[in-house]
């Protein structure tokens, strides 16, 4: 077993290490664990949020023990990076790997649980939602604030964003940290195709794209056309995935 803890949470070591070998049992589930495991645990009154990663095909599991750093790892890393950067996420508590010879066997991802938060679904979904619009600028100052620092989110989708509003602030929490890519300088096509796992609400991408075009300094109607064309570019990739996949099933009848 590898585990790394952040420095101000190591007296929890053990505490966490247990909690561990009751994960499968005790817990309070977040989602419907179709993929990833997530569940917050209380541990003397610290609410903690463990995500326990989908287990690796064999190969997967070789190269994630010899060759690429795990999920895992990669979120707190990632993590402290951004904090470190004036970025809102969850504070990383740990992360923990078991390996056996051949590969990756599991791995785990401990960061703080957030409470009183929405996510930007809520927000995009229900067009009633209070102060929807600033809301929705705040986002897009988010995402050109990473741009400009080289970062490419790629989990750009509404669940991975957690808002939480203290005082007049809403502070964005950026979740599911493990897929990022960093450069020194994003251009803006690859700005705005970022956005195309967003949303296909038309009004929406409006927003985005006159805030976006705002902040660049680059014509909002440039904005919208490329957001749209990604956008419906992942829609057709979705498409033809659900076809695909109907078509193995009938093969298999």
């Amino acid at each position: 077993m590898k585990s790394i803890f952040a420095e101000d949470v190591s007296q929890y070591k053990y505490e966490i290490l247990s909690i561990l070998k009751k994960f499968k049992n005790d817990g309070t589930l977040i989602g419907n664990g179709s993929r990833n495991i997530i569940k917050f645990f209380n541990l003397n009154g610290l609410i903690l949020n463990f995500k326990s990663f989908k287990q690796h095909n064999i190969i997967n599991r070789h190269i994630y023990k010899f060759y690429r750093k795990s999920k895992a790892r990669r979120s707190f890393e990632y993590a402290n990076m951004l904090i470190g950067k004036n970025y809102y996420t969850p504070k990383p508590i740990a992360y923990i790997e078991n390996h056996d010879v051949i590969g990756l066997t599991s791995s785990y991802y401990i960061s703080e649980q957030l409470e009183n938060t929405w996510t930007l679904t809520d927000v995009l979904s229900k067009t009633s939602f209070p102060e929807r619009e600033r809301i929705i600028k705040e986002y897009t100052l988010l995402m050109y604030r990473l741009h400009n620092d080289g970062i490419e989110f790629i989990d750009n989708s509404p669940n991975n964003f957690l808002i939480k509003k203290e005082g007049d602030i809403y502070c964005i929490y950026i979740v599911d940290l493990n897929r990022m890519n960093f450069y020194d300088h994003i251009k803006i096509d690859k700005r705005l195709r970022n956005f195309a796992r967003l949303t296909n609400d038309v009004t929406i991408i409006k927003i985005i794209s006159e805030e976006y075009a705002l902040l660049s300094d680059i014509p909002p109607e440039y904005c919208f056309k490329k957001i749209v064309q990604a956008t419906n570019a992942i829609l057709i990739k979705r498409k033809i995935k659900k076809i695909l996949k109907l078509y193995k099933y009938l093969i298999k009848i």
